[in-house]
């Protein structure tokens, strides 16, 4: 009930406000004084980070048991109320440090502590908290996205190992990944959701390729991973044979849960009004007065605050949030992520023509005549154009929501 009552009280106030305390002055001393600052100033310029730079990112965080934020304690999480967990992923994001690679941590985690084996607990749950192990997420395939339950990867059973057959695309970070769970077909039933297990596999195993993809805004971080006769101990399995789409649900619910970044979205509004009143307008005087900008950017400010007071509530009833609400959630944080990458390429103007390869240091002293902020808008409204199609895309999540009220 206290937990409850906090959080009801942000509804009223802003989370700045109502959630000031002992707690997020201790994670804000951290992140200025003990997380690794370069990463941050990386970060906060529009950089792109390495796997090296991951890793120490997420091993900073371990450092004080912070890093499986959502985790409970008998796991190896920090055990977190939902409040404290509120107020970590908010401070991280006013700090501007870099997202989490979530597939281990949000993803398979989760579906390892509540699903897996003793065993497979022991094995896998302690390298992830300790980044020696980085995973992907196996399940668009290339004629089976949206609808994922129309999956074609085989998993044949050959006595103790399953024979992997079939091909995953869209893969974030495979080619950074120690492991990939996988969703793979193991029997044709007349119901698709149906015969499909939940199946991790080394990537270093015999017969995985991954192919780059170079994604619209130049960076790779996406893959097609094939599996040609890959050999799998089917003690890597992850709960029955055929329930795979059971633990796929709990798992997408986790990942659209995440979508949110409210904090984030606030500090580039925030940013976009300063830029703004700088910037010259076709009109005269700066952008910050241009009557289109500040309707823009008006709207903009009370999307995010619903989709705070919306964020809020699922905390408030995580035991009865409802799939449907998920999607909703999904929908509004994702469709106003694209907005505000709209509002800053329109800032940029010309400047965000310039390609900028951010990847590499020093990529700013190439392009001296070009504003600083315009390449990562330009790059943040690229990749932007993914976000309302990976996760579950829009269309599907509405159909979902109808299918609930319908109900």
């Amino acid at each position: 009930m206290k937990n409850q009552a906090a959080l009801q009280a942000t509804s009223q106030e802003s989370l700045g406000d109502a959630l000031h305390g002992a707690f997020r002055q201790e994670v804000r001393r951290f992140l200025q004084e003990e997380y690794p600052q370069d990463i941050l100033a990386k970060a906060r310029a529009g950089g792109v980070l390495s796997r090296e730079d991951q890793i120490r990112s997420q091993q900073a965080l371990q450092s004080r048991g912070w890093l499986a934020a959502t985790w409970p304690a008998e796991h190896g999480g920090p055990g977190w109320d939902p409040v404290q967990r509120y107020v970590f992923e908010d401070e991280l994001d006013r700090a501007g440090a870099p997202t989490l690679q979530p597939m281990a941590l949000i993803y398979v985690g989760p579906v390892i502590y509540t699903f897996g084996t003793d065993e497979q607990k022991r094995r896998w749950l302690p390298d992830i908290l300790s980044s020696k192990a980085m995973w992907a997420q196996g399940y668009s395939e290339p004629e089976s996205g949206s609808d994922l339950a129309s999956l074609g990867l085989r998993a044949d059973r050959d006595g103790d190992h399953y024979i992997l057959n079939g091909t995953k695309i869209w893969t974030s970070y495979a080619q950074w990944a120690d492991w990939i769970f996988c969703l793979a077909r193991t029997s044709r039933e007349e119901r698709k959701q149906a015969g499909i297990s939940f199946i991790c596999a080394e990537m270093s195993s015999p017969g995985i390729t991954v192919h780059p993809i170079v994604s619209i805004d130049g960076f790779h971080h996406l893959n097609r991973v094939e599996f040609e006769n890959v050999r799998v101990p089917v003690d890597q399995r992850i709960g029955e044979e055929g329930k795979g789409w059971h633990y796929a649900t709990f798992l997408l619910q986790n990942e659209r849960l995440s979508y949110a970044h409210v904090s984030r979205r606030k500090a580039e509004l925030d940013h976009l009004r300063k830029l703004a009143a700088t910037l010259p307008s076709d009109f005269g005087g700066v952008m910050a007065d241009d009557p289109d900008f500040i309707r823009r950017h008006a709207e903009s400010e009370i999307a995010v605050g619903l989709l705070e007071k919306m964020v809020l509530n699922a905390l408030i009833a995580a035991d009865q949030t409802t799939p449907a609400q998920v999607s909703v959630l999904k929908i509004q944080a994702t469709e106003i992520q694209q907005k505000i990458t709209e509002l800053a390429i329109d800032l940029a103007g010309r400047g965000g023509a310039a390609w900028a390869d951010r990847a590499h240091d020093g990529w700013r002293e190439t392009m001296p005549l070009v504003p600083a902020f315009a390449a990562p808008a330009m790059g943040g409204y690229m990749f932007g154009r993914a976000v309302t199609i990976y996760g579950g895309a829009t269309e599907i999540q509405k159909n979902l929501v109808w299918r609930m009220i319908g109900r």
